[in-house]
């Protein structure tokens, strides 16, 4: 059986990706030992509001579900019902994946208060609030197909052009290596997604570990032109409202100490979430494959 073609972009969305991602049930949330009232946990947590993380993750349910019916239509057409429909919406519970999330960001930045306050004074800022906010929007707009399609082709022609916002997106790419962090985070979500498959039994004996990781790295060119030309089509029309001395402004933040380090946070939380949802989503479309109850 071929491996089917999934590319689930981690993107930094506050910057970002996108995509996105063992029974097939709700990634389950990881407990927060660190008390609620401590300075770490608070500063945590407004940094979740800064964000925007209920939006965001509403956004990227959103985007699992319409991925879910994208599945069926390749994979099993006609063939999920129900109760597809339900084990995909068990699985994009975005309230879990939002408090796993911000598990996730307490282990990598909550010893750090003061890193925390330096990304929490940009965030809160004007300009931070603003960015937050046209990254969300962005991604929302991006659910709709048509929309994507045209910023894809908005972003070629700005090659075009010569368009000076070319080298700043440039600029914020590179800050962040947001095309090869995406490009690794997607290989994993794909292999998470096979090896969530062969659990399931479709392939009848085990798939080997070494043919999974073979038929899954045999997309990373592919992978990796689908994510730069996301990301410029994507960023470009998150950031086509800002003046350039803002985006300027911007990137120079994410290239300082506490902006690399909110990066590598933000990428190693989406990892941890969304490779759980990919293996929960492979294991659930490969029963669904089966025709037996998920």
């Amino acid at each position: 059986m071929a491996t089917p073609r999934f590319s689930m972009l981690l993107t930094r969305l506050l910057l970002v990706a996108t995509l996105g991602l063992a029974t097939p049930a709700v990634v389950p949330a990881v407990a927060q030992t660190t008390d609620a009232t401590t300075p770490a946990t608070a500063s945590i947590v407004a940094l979740g509001q800064a964000l925007q993380l209920d939006a965001l993750f509403a956004v990227l349910r959103e985007e699992g579900i319409a991925y879910g019916q994208t599945l069926e239509d390749e994979m099993f057409p006609g063939g999920g019902g129900p109760q597809w429909a339900s084990a995909v919406a068990k699985i994009y519970d975005a309230a879990a994946l939002q408090t796993q999330f911000e598990a996730a960001l307490q282990t990598e930045l909550g010893d750090d208060p003061e890193t925390l306050s330096t990304i929490l004074a940009f965030f809160t800022s004007d300009l931070g609030k603003r960015v937050v906010g046209l990254e969300i929007e962005a991604r929302r707009a991006f659910l709709d197909t048509a929309t994507e399609e045209a910023a894809r082709v908005a972003a070629d022609n700005r090659f075009g052009a010569r368009d000076p916002i070319v080298p700043l997106l440039r600029r914020f790419i590179e800050a962040g290596d947001l095309i090869e962090m995406n490009v690794a985070g997607s290989l994993s979500g794909n292999l998470a997604f096979m090896t969530g498959m062969t659990e399931s039994g479709v392939y009848g004996d085990a798939m080997p570990q070494d043919q999974l990781m073979s038929d899954v790295w045999a997309q990373e060119d592919q992978i990796r032109d689908d994510t730069s030309a996301w990301l410029y089509a994507y960023l470009g029309l998150a950031y086509a409202p800002l003046a350039e001395s803002d985006l300027q402004a911007y990137i120079e933040f994410m290239e300082t100490p506490a902006g690399q380090r909110l990066n590598a946070a933000l990428f190693t939380a989406f990892s941890e979430v969304f490779t759980g949802v990919s293996r929960d989503l492979g294991h659930a479309a490969g029963v669904a494959m089966l025709g037996t109850d998920i």
